[in-house]
């Protein structure tokens, strides 16, 4: 590889609780585990790193016992953060709480990484051989986007946009202003229908495809693969049977593994399958950062000629990818 994944989103803590059930309106419920692990961004660049890519974090980051424990974990995995630490406040908070067939649910209270000033990114330099991570969350906070819209321009190197869960809630000008910058979109079913209303993945992927022109697409759907959507050729590429335990950061994973290999010169059909493969992979572990190494996920590639996902499978891998 010679480029980086240089990633301008955010890292937070999730605070993942297992519960037997969501609670109801006014109610409670007692978790059966609870644990403090980074997350947010930090599941994709660590996704990416494990798949062998050199790693940046362009976003901010704070000061405090949460963003010295996202510190610490960004070190752990190779990731170089090219800020400086701000001073006023700590990183937030994503509380996830997981059922027991692997769906997740979020509440997040937003920190330091939401608030990267324009200067600070302006010193982000890229090369042509870098992939640009850019996160729809980004686009929902006024200083990361006001950061973004002033530095995406100028960046000479292949963007990829993950739009995120809350996309409806990104402007509409705003949107429009970032997608001609995007060479690769990749978000998940649920995503897809929001910004198109299509039906399905690959009417999704159709109109999403349409919409970008010379751009990439990829739709994430579970464990029923992904569809790409390439100058107005469409082409599922299957996925993996896997028996899910936990789909927090499974497309984070997808993202990650995807952009490595990217960046490691396969083609997007090649890279889409190997990014499935670590997604099925990441499911079946507890935990948002759950990427497989370089060596297990060319190992299970090798294992698994014939991805075949069980209908089984496919309705208990949900919102995840």
């Amino acid at each position: 590889m010679t480029g980086r994944l240089v990633h301008t989103g955010q890292v937070v803590l999730d605070l993942v609780m297992r519960v037997p059930s969501l609670p109801p309106t006014g109610g409670d419920v007692l978790a059966e585990s609870t644990e403090l692990l980074p997350g947010g961004g930090f599941n994709v660049m660590s996704a990416a790193a494990r798949s062998g890519a050199r790693v940046v974090y362009a976003g901010a980051h704070g000061t405090g016992r949460f963003a010295d424990q996202a510190r610490e974990a960004l070190r752990a995995e190779g990731i170089e953060a090219a800020q400086p630490q701000q001073t006023d406040s700590d990183n937030g908070i994503c509380v996830a709480l997981v059922e027991p067939g692997g769906e997740r649910t979020f509440v997040t209270g937003v920190g330091a990484e939401g608030r990267l000033l324009p200067e600070q990114l302006a010193q982000v330099r890229t090369e042509p051989d870098d992939v640009v991570y850019v996160s729809g969350y980004s686009l929902l906070h006024a200083s990361n986007r006001e950061a973004l819209l002033d530095w995406l321009p100028g960046v000479g190197s292949r963007v990829m946009l993950d739009p995120c869960p809350l996309v409806a809630d990104i402007p509409a000008e705003v949107l429009d202003a970032v997608l001609p910058r995007v060479d690769v979109l990749s978000c998940n079913a649920a995503e897809a229908r929001a910004l198109t209303g299509s039906p399905d993945a690959e009417t999704a992927a159709h109109d999403l495809g349409s919409r970008l022109g010379s751009s990439a697409v990829v739709v994430r759907d579970g464990a029923n693969g992904c569809v790409l959507a390439v100058q107005g050729e469409i082409r599922r590429v299957p996925g993996f049977s896997a028996d899910p335990v936990d789909t927090n950061g499974a497309g984070d994973t997808h993202c990650g593994v995807l952009a490595a290999a990217l960046l490691e010169g396969a083609d997007l059909p090649e890279a889409a399958l190997r990014a499935n493969a670590a997604a099925a992979l990441s499911v079946q572990r507890r935990g948002p950062a759950t990427a497989p190494l370089r060596a297990e996920l060319a190992e299970f590639l090798a294992r698994r000629t014939s991805p075949t996902p069980t209908p089984q499978t496919r309705s208990q891998w949900k919102s995840g990818s």
